[in-house]
């Protein structure tokens, strides 16, 4: 696949005029338009680029790939594509939720290409692992999710999207991103799904060797804050700031702090 193949089939779009690059990775059932209240404020000081990943927004869901995007390598493998088409280097990437894995795996694959990490409300496992670890689900928790995808497409997206937001399903928020989950092409929504919720990057966090940062949501029924202190005490070189939130979407609930945040780790570079 050529390059503008790559840029086509991932929507790719540069915004901002900085001298340092920011890779806005979108979360599981969102796209790139969900940086909208977030972009604006980064775009005067560095410049953004913006993707969806495939099944999402406005890519190009002929290239989605059942293999492929079984697990989460495969939307890493996305993203250095991404990078590499656009022949860039030292790119901070912003990943929300599954994508700070993605991230994780990306850098660890080609840490040339990548200068610092940013993680917004992320976990590296959802399940629990007992007595060691607890990301807050059961496997049965996630499996019963996994399968109303496939009796009720809006009642999984009913279900998740309040979650998500940590607001009750009527909120702005709450139907905004039940909307979104609902656009996804279902096989790639699945795909994806599955990918994110049982996915595992707990080994990598130890390897991690860019100076990251992990912001936190104080409340945060997707990745509870004790999960965001197991990241840092767990990765090397990393920052924890915790925002006073609710919610898992905290540059949508709360870009002021979640820019802030990025601001103040991105000046010590």
């Amino acid at each position: 696949m050529n390059a503008s193949e790559i840029i086509k089939r991932n929507n790719v779009t540069i915004i901002g005029e900085g001298s340092k690059t920011l890779m806005l990775a979108h979360g599981f059932g969102c796209d790139q338009q969900m940086w909208r209240f977030l972009a604006p404020r980064l775009a005067s000081d560095y410049r953004l680029l913006l993707f969806d990943y495939v099944g999402s927004g406005g890519s190009d869901i002929t290239a989605f790939d059942a293999d492929r995007y079984a697990s989460v390598d495969g939307y890493a493998q996305d993203v250095i594509e991404i990078i590499d088409a656009l022949e860039l280097k030292n790119i901070n990437m912003v990943g929300h939720s599954v994508s700070s894995n993605i991230s994780l795996i990306a850098s660890q694959a080609r840490p040339d290409l990548f200068d610092r990490l940013i993680f917004i409300c992320p976990t590296p496992r959802f399940l629990n692992s007992p007595p060691d670890y607890f990301g807050g689900f059961d496997q049965e928790d996630i499996q019963d999710l996994i399968d109303l995808m496939d009796m009720s497409y809006m009642g999984f997206a009913n279900k998740l999207a309040p979650m998500v937001a940590g607001e009750d399903i009527n909120s702005t928020l709450s139907q905004e991103l039940s909307t979104s989950f609902c656009a996804i092409d279902p096989k790639a929504a699945k795909a994806f799904a599955e990918a994110t919720f049982f996915a595992d990057c707990r080994n990598l966090l130890p390897l991690n060797r860019h100076q990251s940062l992990i912001i936190q949501s104080r409340f945060d029924a997707l990745a509870p804050e004790h999960v965001g202190e197991y990241m840092h005490e767990t990765m090397p070189q990393s920052t924890l700031r915790v925002i006073e939130a609710v919610g898992h979407c905290l540059h949508m609930s709360h870009p002021r702090e979640v820019y802030a945040a990025i601001q103040d780790f991105m000046i010590e570079a």
